[in-house]
Order: structure tokens, then sequence, then C-alpha cells
């Protein structure tokens, strides 16, 4: 199929695009790596008056270290996050998660703001945004607001960018010592979209007892979950096979997914618990090896 018709601007700075989004209202759109955006109007289950590319404004590119971690602009490359030795020194899960996204030609083009704003609940990005609590920067012609992941996935692909606001940058923080993760997903085919996925995190003191842990589901829900009741399970353990097991099922209790193609939301629960036992076997494993 082909688009619907539309305006087509190419704003020179993130001021102008500003001007642009609050001249336009709702009916104009942000085009950044299209990955998910042109698939949608191929099939016009949007169709937007106005595209907004945004891919000249280079001033949203790039990774840098910042505030004891990590601001990644919005228009930076998933390849380049995937790639990035400050990531992977820092944040090795979000380089390893970015590695999991698509295929390297999709890579290559999407982009890291592209995936929060879109905010499936099947992407990577917005589960490790929501394990680490990280923090999304949104600008307008008014200035510009900081959302921590938590409040920012607010529904199924909806977001807390608001209407004349643009996604800029996000924050991720650096990886304590004695920090262990995890992250699996599965998928039905390499670079399909998960069926369920989980990420870990555990940081542990010098007895080898857990003292900090995050645990986050992806595609059980519509936006990414953490049960803070399982990861209380784990405080004070030193991730014993029950107490992990006793976890993932504590993390998997309340979630209702939804079933259909291509899993039953049974099936997607029970292997939503697999994964979060694998991630924080992980999680345990690479702790070890960081403070041998």
């Amino acid at each position: 199929m082909k688009p619907p018709r539309f305006d087509y601007l190419v704003p020179a700075s993130v001021e102008e695009t500003t001007k642009l989004l609050a001249e336009h209202g709702e009916e104009a759109k942000i085009l950044a790596g299209g990955q998910s955006l042109v698939p949608l109007l191929n099939f016009r289950l949007v169709q937007p008056q106005t595209l907004i590319d945004i891919n000249r404004l280079q001033v949203l590119s790039g990774i840098k270290e910042s505030d004891s971690g990590i601001h990644v602009g919005a228009l930076t490359r998933h390849r380049e996050v995937e790639n990035s030795t400050l990531v992977k020194s820092k944040c090795p899960i979000l380089a390893a998660a970015a590695r999991l996204i698509g295929h390297v030609a999709i890579r290559n083009r999407g982009t890291f703001g592209g995936s929060l704003a879109h905010a499936d609940p099947a992407a990577e990005l917005p589960l490790v945004l929501t394990l680490l609590e990280g923090k999304v920067f949104v600008r307008s012609l008014s200035g510009q607001r900081v959302v921590g992941a938590a409040n920012f996935f607010l529904d199924y692909l909806t977001t807390d960018v608001r209407p004349g606001e643009i996604l800029v940058g996000a924050w991720v923080p650096s990886l304590p010592s004695r920090t262990g993760w995890g992250f699996h997903e599965f998928t039905l085919q390499h670079g399909g979209f998960a069926v369920a996925a989980a990420a870990a995190l555990g940081t542990f003191d010098e007895n080898g007892a857990c003292t900090y842990i995050r645990i986050a589901l992806g595609n059980v829900a519509p936006t990414p979950v953490r049960n803070p009741a399982a990861e209380q399970i784990l405080i004070g353990t030193k991730f014993e096979a029950d107490a992990i097991a006793r976890a993932a099922s504590a993390a998997v209790k309340d979630v209702e997914p939804v079933g259909g193609y291509p899993a039953s939301a049974e099936y997607r629960k029970s292997l939503a618990e697999v994964l979060t036992r694998r991630a924080l076997e992980d999680a345990r494993l690479r702790a070890m090896q960081t403070s041998s």
C-alpha cells in the first residue's frame, strides 16, 4: 500500500521543530528513523496531514556521560547504542537490548527516541528504561520537561509526550559496582517482535547478599511493568534457586497478558516467568564475575 498524502517539512533546529508542532498540533507527526511510522503510514493506520522530518537535527544525536549516567540523544541510531564503548562500559544491559532490535538494517535507521515515543510493549528500549528507572526529556515552546520512566509509558502505544512536544533524549544511570544484569526475550524468528521479555538488575554486597534489585517485564501488559513485591523477595538473599523461583512467580502473578496470535495469554504469562528466572540467574552470574 501507499501512504496518504501529507505535507513534508524539514526544520533546521529544535526550536523550529517545536514551533511547527505548536502550529500543526495533533495533525503532525515526527519522522526520525521511520521504522515504526512508515509501516503505519503505508497501511494507513495513521494519516497525519504533516510530517516533520528531524533527521538533520544532529544536535539530537549522540551519547555522552551525564550525572552519574548516560544521556542518549533522541536521534541516536540503535546501532550506535549497540556498539558504543561508553554504553558497554557504564550500562551494558542497554547495549545488549539494542542488539536485539530487529535486524542490522533496522538498527542502522531506527532511533532511540523513536522507540521510546512509539512505546510498543514488545520493544526492548522501553523495557530497559523502565528497569533502570531512567528519565525522558521532552521539549516544547514553553521549555523542557523531565519525565521518569514510570510515568512516561501510559498505555499501549501511548506516552506522556503531549501535543506540541518532541522527545529530545533520555538518561539512564550507570550500573554500580557488584551489579549484574540479565535480559531475555522470546521471538518466533530472529529479529521478530518479542512474545514476552524479562529484564533484571541486582547489586550485591561483599558477602554476596542482594542489596538492590529491579525486575521488569515486556509484552505482558500495555506497558512495561515492574512488581516491587517480587523484587522484595530477593533482598538479602544470595539468589538461591528457590528465592529466584518465588520471585519469578510473584513477578507475573498480577499480569494479564492479551491472548491471540502468536500466543495465548496463559502461555505468554508462563513464558514471562521462565524468562524472569533466566534473567535473574544471569544477573547473579554477572555480578559474581564483576566482583571476582
